[in-house]
């Protein structure tokens, strides 16, 4: 499903991450930006070591931030890792919502046009994928409001069930 907000397109598609040709992919990350499991775990399989390293370097984020490194060897030019709220830590929704926004501020700050994002916290973190799909469209819609910079947001989402769950969603902000 694709939908148009100001001059910008939102699109919902199943599928892998890695293999998305966007400016970025982003990462849904860790505070200490060690790629381990999930969506991380796959980035760092095929994008290689060399996004690991730039990680490194950065030494880490906090739980709403976002930073960029390179692609590696993806076919996205970047990466830009999210740090998700863990359920049961406090404030999820917000630090959700910051993670949304801090990525698409991070895309903007590099000049990029295209931004692949994952169901951000959904995974080992936990957080129910209705409100995460709830909280990330709507506040890239927000967003995309007001600013044109970022011509292309697509939600790449594991399997059919996240998919449909997000399709619902953004019926419902519409």
């Amino acid at each position: 499903m694709k939908i148009t907000i100001n001059k910008s397109i939102i699109e919902l598609v199943e599928g892998d991450i890695t293999e998305m040709d966007t400016d970025a992919i982003v990462n849904a990350a860790n505070a200490a930006l060690q790629l381990g499991a999930g969506v991380a775990g796959a980035i760092r399989r095929k994008g290689g070591l060399k996004i690991q390293e730039e990680c490194d370097k950065i030494g880490g984020t906090f739980v709403g931030g976002a930073v960029i490194t390179t692609g590696g060897n993806l076919k996205a030019r970047h990466v830009i890792h999210a740090v998700g709220p863990r359920m049961g830590e406090g404030n999820e929704e917000e630090k959700l919502k910051n993670a949304t926004l801090n990525s698409l501020k991070v895309a903007v700050q590099n000049k990029l046009t295209s931004i692949a994002f994952p169901a951000i916290s959904t995974g080992i973190f936990g957080f129910p994928l209705d409100r995460c799909a709830q909280i990330m469209l709507s506040t890239t819609i927000e967003y995309l409001k007001v600013r044109t910079d970022i011509k292309q947001v697509v939600f790449c989402l594991f399997g059919k069930e996240s998919l449909e769950i997000f399709l619902n969603e953004l019926e419902k902000l519409l």
